[in-house]
């Protein structure tokens, strides 16, 4: 796994402006992996200069020509899936069969329909009298999360290249090494240079340049709720647009008479996966008080098998989490919720055994929890899961719209209708009913403090688009 030693600016790997590096370690054992250029501000500053160069040519370029370089950029990716799942289980610690089946395919998917939307989408229309263009907002400053690292990336750089757009992406520091290998294979596929720029460096730091640089026009953000506040506030500042993907403490709402083994198995491996670092997760379970005990029972069975080990090892189902800093995070929340009087049904804050190095979180279930504990309030990422009581249909919904979050959620009943109703007022940009599948082509967005615009398929395009009318 060899790790560039510069940043990719104007189509070229080219030395950081400044000395200081970023070490990047396996969480599963806390070995070094490579280490990479921490940039600052003066890479920034070349990073934009040649976005905004690259521009002009770039917008110019006719759709088709654009949807040929995805096309390309996919191909690229797909044939090295192999790599790209090594080298996230690597440095994110997933295990590899998850980093075949999600980190590395998702992305694949994600790049062939921004292809397809490239080639397809109608970039100008006529309404009465007008007609109305579609253009570019021009220079995007991306600042990328390590939880779904080159999902992530592939979410926002597809969209913002099929649109004309050139951009400047900051990934995470823990996360760098896939970031580099989608350089790679982007000037593999002959974008032209400039039109895509990676600097590798501290989100203070680096992110930070990128949230106030007066070259960028539109700043797309994933993480934390708390840091998304600060990145508006910068972007605000220079009146530039913003597109938030923040936190979540989604509900997974099973109504009386619904499949309860089925929807407390998916609920269970929808939390687990990923070592429970999915801002998406379905972390609060809500049951009826007539099933509740049943619930508690079946999602404790179902977290035993849940397998924590190695990545590397095909029995593993969950690997460790992130860094140091993720792992005292988790496990403080769980402390907590045993003394804010939670029952502790699965799983616990002490390290599972056998795992003296590495940053592993036993998988967590807690029953008895109530609406106002903050293991049901506020985000944890990582593999726990709260169980709560509901009363009637109208106590659940209460239950599920009380956080400041409104990102995702699901809906299970023995009548659909009924579960599209509920879903209906939830209040939250996502829901999946009776186990419904990730849709790649969907929007994915919150409400709430869970962020600002979407991402993905059409309405992940529009994002980095601009409207302008001529008047005939």
């Amino acid at each position: 796994m060899k790790a560039h030693d510069g940043m990719y600016i104007d189509g070229a790997w080219r030395p950081a402006a400044g000395t200081g590096t970023i070490e990047v370690t396996n969480p599963a054992d806390e070995t070094l992996l490579a280490t990479v250029p921490a940039g600052g501000p003066e890479d920034v500053e070349a990073a934009v200069r040649a976005a905004r160069a690259a521009l002009p040519g770039w917008a110019a370029t006719p759709p088709a020509e654009r949807a040929a370089r995805l096309e390309a950029l996919q191909q690229i990716l797909a044939g090295r899936r192999t790599e790209i799942a090594e080298t996230i289980t690597a440095e994110l610690g997933s295990p590899l069969a998850f980093s075949q089946k999600v980190h590395a395919a998702v992305p694949v998917a994600v790049c062939a329909g921004y292809a397809q939307l490239a080639a397809d989408y109608a970039f100008e229309e006529r309404i009465g009298n007008s007609r109305v263009l579609r253009e570019p907002v021009g220079v995007v400053g991306a600042i990328t999360p390590w939880n779904y690292p080159l999902h992530q990336i592939v979410a926002k750089a597809a969209p913002a290249l099929a649109a004309g757009c050139t951009m400047v992406l900051k990934p995470a520091e823990d996360t760098p090494l896939v970031a580099q290998l989608f350089a790679e294979a982007v000037h593999e596929a002959g974008v032209p240079a400039g039109v895509f720029n990676l600097v590798t460096g501290l989100g203070p730091v680096a992110g930070q340049a990128l949230a106030e640089h007066h070259g960028i026009d539109l700043l797309s953000f994933t993480g934390s709720t708390a840091v998304g506040r600060r990145i508006g506030a910068l972007a605000a500042a220079g009146v530039k647009r913003v597109a938030l993907e923040l936190g979540g403490k989604s509900a997974n709402v099973i109504l009386p008479g619904a499949d309860l083994k089925k929807a407390v198995k998916v609920g269970v491996a929808n939390v687990m996966s990923n070592s429970g670092q999915t801002c998406s997760a379905w972390t609060r379970m809500l049951v009826d008080a007539e099933r509740y005990d049943e619930a508690v029972q079946l999602a404790a069975e179902a977290a035993a098998k849940y397998v924590t080990g190695h990545p590397l090892e095909e029995t593993t189902r969950v690997g460790p989490v992130v860094n140091a800093k993720q792992h005292e995070r988790v496990t403080g929340y769980i402390r907590r919720g045993v003394e804010e009087g939670a029952r502790l049904v699965a799983g616990g804050a002490e390290l599972p055994g056998g795992h003296e190095r590495g940053h592993y979180v036993r998988p967590t279930v807690f029953a008895d929890v109530t609406p106002e504990m903050a293991i049901a309030q506020e985000e944890i990422f990582g593999p726990v899961l709260a169980i709560l009581k509901y009363e009637d249909t109208e106590d659940a919904l209460r239950i599920a719209n009380g956080t400041v979050y409104g990102l995702a959620g699901a809906v299970w009943s023995e009548n659909e209708d009924e579960a599209v109703a509920f879903a209906r007022r939830m209040e939250t940009g996502q829901v999946d009913i009776n186990g419904g599948r990730f849709n790649p082509l969907a929007p994915f967005g919150g409400y709430k403090q869970s962020g600002v615009g979407r991402e993905l398929g059409v309405h992940g395009l529009e994002e980095y688009l601009q409207t302008k009318s001529l008047q005939f």
